[in-house]
């Protein structure tokens, strides 16, 4: 559906996109996930025709969107990281407004709003001015703007940054229910939890570069991170780390004052190698968790940084 080759563009001396490749096929969510400044918002900036590369390949249907643009703007929906919205209309007036700007009208534009805020969960508040609205609810209009035209390929831009728990989940379930009634989505954002929860493959981007692609398995699979099992106990559990550092499925085990963590790249948990040792020492085990590697290992490997760094 849309295929990005070499992408690039600079700002004087700096380098946004560093010559990205990435694709997205029909009915996908896709997901790019990278810190402020990765250069995600000037990826989809290009994408959407707003601004031009400075050199690569744009195809949308394969056609080169540089050269014709029209096919993908028809098309396209965007919800963009600011709140385009008239704080001093109504929540109709606002959809009213971007749907003329469709070329909706009429019957079919009053349709379109009834059914997208029904989508956007807001219907009973269109009456009232955005500028009373909570920052969940600029962001839900926000969103029902960019779907009035029933638009093929969805771009978010962060759309959940600054809002409330209640309006996220909604959001989030929103786009899930979009993408199963067959609507491609691009979706940015440096929440960890938002990427694994909704993208089918994801791009990890730093510094204007792709560093990471790949479904979330694939992701975890390939860097081939370490398996944690945290324990703490009631006393010092040294005896059991000297049992347990002969496992030959353990890498390492280290202890901070009760607790003791092994790291593991095999698939054992250890659980049970752990309740055996702490029973032949007959040391309490007052709680035990398992982290498994995610994308925040990925991108820790890949980056030396946490995300949000």
């Amino acid at each position: 559906m849309l295929k990005i080759s070499n992408l690039k563009k600079s700002y004087g001396q700096l380098q946004a996109v560093k010559g990205i490749d990435l694709y997205i096929e029909k009915g996908e969510i896709i997901g790019l996930l990278g810190p402020n400044g990765a250069g995600k918002s000037t990826t989809i900036s290009m994408i959407s025709t707003l601004i031009k590369p400075d050199a690569g390949l744009i195809e949308f249907k394969e056609t080169d969107v540089l050269k014709d643009p029209k096919p993908i703007q028809k098309v396209l929906g965007i919800v963009p990281q600011e709140i385009a919205l008239y704080p001093t209309l109504t929540g109709y007036e606002n959809l009213k407004f971007w749907g003329h700007a469709y070329g909706l009208k009429g019957h079919e534009l009053k349709k379109r709003i009834e059914e997208v805020s029904e989508i956007i969960g807001i219907k009973d508040r269109l009456k009232d001015k955005v500028e009373k609205y909570s920052g969940g609810m600029k962001r839900r209009i926000n969103i029902g703007a960019a779907l009035l035209h029933k638009p093929e390929l969805l771009i978010m831009d962060e759309p959940t940054v600054g809002i409330d728990p209640q309006s996220r989940n909604h959001i989030l379930e929103t786009i899930k229910s979009l993408n199963e009634e067959g609507m491609s989505i691009i979706y940015t954002s440096h929440y960890m939890e938002e990427v694994e929860f909704l993208c089918d493959r994801i791009y990890i981007m730093d510094e204007g570069q792709v560093i990471a692609s790949g479904t979330k398995d694939s992701l975890v699979s390939s860097i081939n991170g370490d398996r944690k099992v945290i324990v703490s106990f009631a006393k010092d559990p040294n005896g059991i780390k000297d049992v347990l550092e002969k496992n030959a499925h353990v890498d390492k085990v280290t202890v901070d004052q009760n607790q003791l963590t092994v790291y593991t790249k095999k698939k054992e948990n250890l659980i049970k190698e752990v309740v055996e040792a702490s029973s032949q020492f007959d040391i309490e085990m007052t709680s035990i968790d398992v982290e498994n590697p995610n994308l925040e290992t990925v991108f820790l490997k890949l980056t030396g940084k946490a995300l949000r760094d």
